[in-house]
């Protein structure tokens, strides 16, 4: 079903701009006093808006000139991106609160991210993909250098932004050489078109595809293309960094996949090698440089470029069995991740945060259940079974022997293992080190929830994959039945 304007598919969209605009107004009327008001009532839009996400009858449908489409696989993508986004402005509540720089800008920033974002994993043409990540980047920009008082978190916003307004600049280039040589923006008609190629893909179009390609891997800091990922996630406030590593990575991810499974499908073999690229050089930089970390916000950093390219492992399959695992091991590693910062969230001394993976010496000893949460997470990320981390990297490597990549099965494998070392060594701290002085004892309630919440999912998962299988599954066939 295509129409020129029907906005009831894009129900989420409108309600979280409506709800944005809101909470700028009260926030602009109301002063700083309101800023908890204004974060559980953002958290209360995404969650609305979450809720909101419904499956066309048939499965899929347009909107807008054919510029939106709403189906399965975005209602899957969009309701995590709420999720996780919701998350992290509960965990920033207090911290904000504490660190004096509770703004009203920031809970009004992060839902015209996720209405960004949405609009992202939502686009049916690289016009409209451009909107929504260009509504989404510049939100992010703001809120790395949302502490003005610390030269940090300045420094991080204007990396972010200086290499991003170049990824931009890339995305640009590359779908200017698309619609040169293609004569269009819309993924339908592109898709059609690159069948009747039959084989003969214009030489701009494969460039066109590199520069995309690119500039998507900037979005979610793929290697080499990631080199702005440690500096910012250092700098910027720990809830924004568990922001960024979580509702931006998922929805760029999702788009990504969108971008080369949908218009550019019947190009696989043009955009594996690139894929297949992306994923052995992000893996093993992940891999790698992360053991010569001591701050956990920077090894949190490189930790996210190495999952980044377990994802793309399999995306590089090009086939339906590697979106589901795609989608099956982002939703496992928002959980994860989430929990991993709530958890470095309470890392705090005499009020004062601390980042040093040193300074978890002892943690098993001093606050026990913070470090059992804490091993939860490392244990997952680095692979080991039962936790739900195992799974996700299951089913992307199955995937891609199923697909015949079996060099890139076993690179990721090895890389696994050589990651597990540095998830291990802070296991090792926090359960044989001798005990340094101990943290706070009080967890502030946002940072808890999320942690009890995030080590549950990450640690029971095997006992009910079902669900999310099964939803993954569905989202993914959306994707290929479109």
């Amino acid at each position: 079903m295509t129409t020129d304007f029907l906005p009831g598919l894009a129900r989420p969209e409108i309600f979280l701009a409506c709800a944005g605009l809101f909470l700028l107004m009260v926030g602009a009327f109301g002063g700083e006093n309101k800023v908890r008001t204004l974060s559980w009532l953002a958290i209360a839009a995404l969650v609305i808006a979450a809720l909101l996400n419904v499956v066309p009858a048939e499965g899929r449908a347009t909107a807008f000139a054919g510029m939106l489409v709403v189906d399965g696989y975005a209602a899957f993508a969009k309701t995590l991106c709420f999720l996780a986004t919701a998350a992290a402005i509960l965990m920033g509540i207090e911290f904000n609160e504490r660190e004096g720089f509770a703004r009203v800008e920031y809970p009004v920033l992060m839902v015209f991210a996720a209405l960004g974002m949405s609009i992202m994993v939502g686009a049916n043409d690289l016009i409209t993909l451009y909107m929504g990540l260009e509504l989404q980047s510049l939100s992010l920009y703001v809120l790395a250098a949302i502490r003005r008082d610390s030269i940090r978190a300045t420094e991080a916003g204007l990396k972010y932004f200086v290499l991003g307004a170049l990824s931009s600049g890339l995305l640009l280039y590359g779908a200017s050489l698309i619609y040169g040589f293609a004569g269009t923006t819309n993924f339908d008609v592109l898709a059609a078109s690159m069948i009747d190629q039959a084989g003969a893909t214009p030489i701009g179009v494969t460039f066109g595809i590199v520069f995309v390609s690119a500039a998507l891997a900037f979005k979610v800091s793929a290697a080499p293309f990631h080199m702005w990922t440690p500096d910012v996630y250092e700098g910027a406030p720990t809830p924004v960094t568990a922001f960024f590593a979580a509702a931006p990575k998922m929805a760029a991810i999702a788009l990504l996949a969108r971008v080369m499974v949908g218009p550019f499908g019947p190009l696989v073999h043009d955009w594996q090698q690139i894929v297949v690229f992306l994923a052995i050089a992000s893996m093993a930089i992940g891999s790698f440089a992360a053991i010569a970390q001591t701050n956990i916000k920077r090894l949190m950093a490189y930790s996210s470029i190495g999952h980044v390219g377990y994802a793309l492992v399999g995306l590089a399959s090009g086939d339906e069995a590697g979106v589901l695992g795609v989608l099956v091991y982002m939703a496992i590693y928002l959980a994860m991740n989430l929990a991993a910062f709530a958890a470095i969230l309470c890392m705090k001394r005499d009020g004062r945060m601390v980042e040093t993976i040193s300074d978890l010496a002892g943690l098993a000893r001093t606050q026990p259940v913070l470090a059992a949460a804490l091993g939860i997470a490392m244990f997952s990320m680095a692979g080991i079974p039962p936790l739900a981390g195992f799974f996700g990297k299951m089913y992307v490597f199955l995937a891609a022997v199923s697909a015949g990549l079996y060099a890139l099965a076993v690179i990721g494998v090895l890389a696994s293992v050589v990651s597990a070392f540095y998830y291990l060594r802070i296991v090792k701290v926090m359960y044989f080190d001798a005990p340094a002085a101990g943290f706070d004892r009080r967890l502030e309630t946002g940072p808890a929830v999320v942690l009890a919440a995030g080590s549950a999912i990450t640690l029971l998962f095997f006992v009910w994959p079902a669900p999310l299988v099964s939803a993954a599954g569905a989202a993914a066939a959306s994707l290929f039945a479109g």
